[in-house]
C-alpha cells in the first residue's frame, strides 16, 4: 500500500531542505517523526506536514479498499525534494545600481510504504 504527498511551493531553498530529507529517508514513520520534532531546521515542519499527509492518505487508501493498516507498519520508501520556481527580486546597491536577490522554492515529495 503505497501512498504520496506532495507540499509544492515551499519558500525555502532545496539545498537546505535535501539535509533533512536525507536524515529521514528509509526510516519507519515514528523514527522519522521523532527525527523531525527534535530537528533545529526549519525544513523539518514542511516535512513533518508533508509525512502526516502521506500517512493519512495511505490510511484512507486502505480503508478505501477494506484493509487493515496500522501506522507502525509504514516507513518512507522515499523522499525528496524538486526545485521550484525562483522569485527573483532585486536589492539596492551603490552608486545607483541594483544586485538580483534570488528566492527559491522547493517542490517536497514524501511516499510511504508497508514495510513486508
Amino acid at each position: 500500500m503505497e501512498a504520496k504527498a506532495i507540499a509544492r511551493f515551499v519558500r525555502q531553498s532545496p539545498r537546505k531542505m535535501r539535509l533533512v530529507a536525507d536524515q529521514i529517508r528509509g526510516q519507519t514513520v515514528n523514527d522519522a517523526y521523532a527525527i523531525l520534532q527534535f530537528s533545529n531546521k526549519r525544513a523539518a515542519r514542511s516535512f513533518e506536514k508533508t509525512l502526516r499527509s502521506a500517512v493519512a492518505n495511505a490510511l484512507y487508501a486502505a480503508e478505501d479498499q477494506g484493509e487493515r493498516l496500522d501506522v507502525d507498519d509504514l516507513y518512507i520508501k522515499r523522499a525528496f525534494v524538486d526545485e521550484g520556481p525562483t522569485y527573483r527580486r532585486w536589492r539596492a546597491r551603490a552608486m545607483g545600481r541594483a544586485s538580483p536577490i534570488r528566492r527559491r522554492t522547493s517542490h517536497v515529495t514524501v511516499i510511504v510504504d508497508r514495510k513486508e
